[in-house]
C-alpha cells in the first residue's frame, strides 16, 4: 500500500483513496473489537459469565471519559483537515496544540471525579447485586489508565487527519495485541481475576500511548508543535467544542443507554439478561468494524475536499462510502442471522445465556444492512465543520429513537421490547438522516464551482 500525505486526499481517486484511507482504520478497528471480543471470551471463560456482566457496567463510564479524547480529536481533525485542504499549516499546529491540552486537563478531572463517586457510579449503570463487587475492582484499576487511552484516541484522529491512515492502524494494533498478551499472563498464567483483566487493559492503554507520543515526535508526522501552540486560542477551542460535542453527545447517549439497558434488563431478568445484552454489546463493536472504518477513512477525504472547494470530490466521496458501507454491512447482517448460536457459544457455555441470547442478536442486528447510510450522513455534517445537524442526526438514533422506545416497549412486550427497539430506531434515523443529507447535498454541493488545482 503506497503512502498517502496530506495532499493525496484532494488528487487520487476517491475510490482508490478510501480504500487506502478505510482498509488500514478497518484493520485497526477490527483488531481493537477483537481485542474487546477476546478480552471478553476470555472474561468469561476463565473468571466466569458474571465477570462479562460486571466489565459491561464499567464500559459507559470508562468509554465516556476516554470519548472526551476523540471528541476533542475529531473536532479539531476536521479543522485540521480543511486548514491542510486550505494550505494553512499555522492552524493546524494551534489546533493540534490546543486538542493536546483540552484532553489532558478535561480527563485527568474527570478519571479523579470517577474513582471518587466508584461506589455511587457502578450501582447507577447496573452493577448490582453479584455483579457489583468484580464491577468495582475492574473500575478502580481502569481508570487510572483512562487519560492515557483518551490522549491515544485524540492523537490517532489526528494522525488520520494529517492522510496517515497505516499509522493510525498502528496506533490500534499496539494496544490490541498488548492487551490480549497481557490478559495471558495477568489472568491465566498468574490468576489475579478480575484484576488481572484491569490491569492487561490498562496496560495496553500506556503502550498506545507510547506509540503516538513515538509517531509525533518522528519524521513520519507534519505536525511538530512548539510550546506556543500549547496555548489555547479562544476561536479554536470553540471550534473544536463545537464540532467535537457532537462525538461527546453520542458517547453520552451511548452511556446513558448502557444505564438504561443494564437497568431495565436487570429488573426484567437479573443478571442473565444484562450478561445477554453485554455479549450483544460486544458484537455491536465487533461485526460492523468494516462499517466503521470506511466511516473514519471518509472523513479526512470530504473534509479537506470540501476545504479546498473540491466539491464534485465531495459528492463523490459520499456515494462511494455509502455504497461500500451498505455492501459489507448486507455481508455482516447475513452471518449475524446464520451463526447467532455459534457466536454466542465462543462467551460463554452457561445454557441459560445461550438460550437468550441469540435472539436477542437477531433483533439487534435486523436493520444492519441501511445504518451506513445513517453513519455516512451523520459523519459528513462533522467533516464539513457544520456542528449541529452533526449533532441532531448523531442523537437521532439512540437519543431521539432508542431510549423512548426501550423505555415504551417493554411495558407492552416485556423483554422482547427492548431488543425490538434496535432495529426500530435503526430505520426511523436512516430516514431522518436520508432526508436531511439529500438536501444538503442538492444545495450546498450540486451546482458550485470546483476549485482549480
Amino acid at each position: 500500500m503506497s503512502k498517502v500525505t496530506s495532499d493525496d486526499l484532494g488528487t487520487q481517486p476517491i475510490s482508490k483513496l478510501l480504500v487506502k484511507q478505510a482498509v488500514p482504520a478497518s484493520i485497526g478497528i477490527l483488531v481493537m473489537s477483537l481485542n474487546i471480543l477476546v478480552d471478553t471470551i476470555f472474561v468469561g471463560n476463565w473468571i466466569g459469565s458474571i465477570a462479562i456482566a460486571a466489565i459491561n457496567v464499567v464500559l459507559p463510564v470508562s468509554f465516556f471519559i476516554a470519548a472526551l479524547g476523540m471528541s476533542i480529536g475529531v473536532g479539531g481533525s476536521s479543522i485540521i483537515s480543511r486548514a491542510l485542504g486550505a494550505k494553512n499549516k499555522e492552524k493546524a499546529l494551534q489546533t493540534f496544540g490546543n486538542q493536546l491540552s483540552l484532553t489532558i486537563t478535561f480527563t485527568v478531572i474527570l478519571a479523579v471525579l470517577g474513582l471518587y463517586f466508584v461506589d455511587t457510579m457502578i450501582p447507577a449503570f447496573g452493577g448490582k447485586g453479584d455483579i457489583f463487587g468484580p464491577a468495582k475492582i475492574y473500575y478502580i484499576i481502569v481508570l487510572y489508565g483512562v487519560p492515557f487511552l483518551a490522549l491515544c484516541m485524540m492523537g490517532n484522529t489526528v494522525i488520520r487527519a494529517e492522510g496517515k491512515p497505516k499509522f493510525a492502524m498502528y496506533a490500534m494494533l499496539i494496544p490490541s495485541i498488548g492487551n490480549l498478551i497481557l490478559d495471558y499472563v495477568f489472568i491465566n498464567l498468574m490468576d489475579w481475576g478480575m484484576a488481572g483483566a484491569a490491569w492487561a487493559t490498562t496496560g495496553s492503554y500506556l503502550l498506545c500511548f507510547l506509540f503516538i507520543v513515538w509517531y509525533f515526535k518522528s519524521k513520519h508526522s507534519e505536525l511538530k508543535l512548539s510550546f506556543h501552540h500549547l496555548f489555547l486560542k479562544k476561536d479554536i477551542v470553540k471550534e473544536i467544542g463545537s464540532l467535537g460535542f457532537v462525538t461527546l453527545a453520542r458517547q453520552a447517549v451511548v452511556s446513558i443507554t448502557y444505564l438504561f439497558m443494564n437497568n431495565i434488563l436487570f429488573n426484567l431478568g437479573g443478571e442473565l439478561s444484562v450478561t445477554a445484552y453485554a455479549i450483544v454489546g460486544r458484537m455491536l463493536m465487533f461485526a460492523l468494524f468494516p462499517v466503521f472504518g470506511i466511516t473514519q477513512g471518509f472523513l479526512p477525504i470530504a473534509g479537506y475536499n470540501y476545504g479546498a472547494s473540491e466539491y464534485a470530490r465531495v459528492r463523490e466521496s459520499i456515494n462511494t462510502a455509502i455504497k461500500y458501507a451498505i455492501i459489507l454491512a448486507s455481508i455482516i447482517f447475513v452471518l449475524l442471522m446464520v451463526f447467532p448460536d455459534y457466536i454466542t457459544r465462543l462467551f460463554t457455555d452457561d445454557e441459560e445465556v445461550l438460550k437468550e441470547t441469540p435472539s436477542a442478536m437477531r433483533w439487534v442486528f435486523a436493520a444492519t444492512p441501511i445504518i451506513a447510510i445513517q453513519l455516512i450522513g451523520a459523519a459528513y455534517f462533522q467533516a464539513i465543520g457544520k456542528a449541529i445537524p452533526a449533532l441532531l442526526l448523531t442523537l437521532t438514533r439512540q437519543g431521539f429513537f432508542f431510549i423512548p422506545l426501550i423505555l415504551i416497549l417493554p411495558i407492552f412486550l416485556g423483554e422482547r421490547g427492548v431488543w425490538m427497539s434496535f432495529p426500530i430506531s435503526d430505520v426511523l434515523s436512516t430516514i431522518v438522516t436520508a432526508y436531511f443529507l439529500n438536501k444538503e447535498v442538492r444545495k450546498h454541493l450540486i451546482g458550485q464551482p470546483i476549485q482549480s488545482n
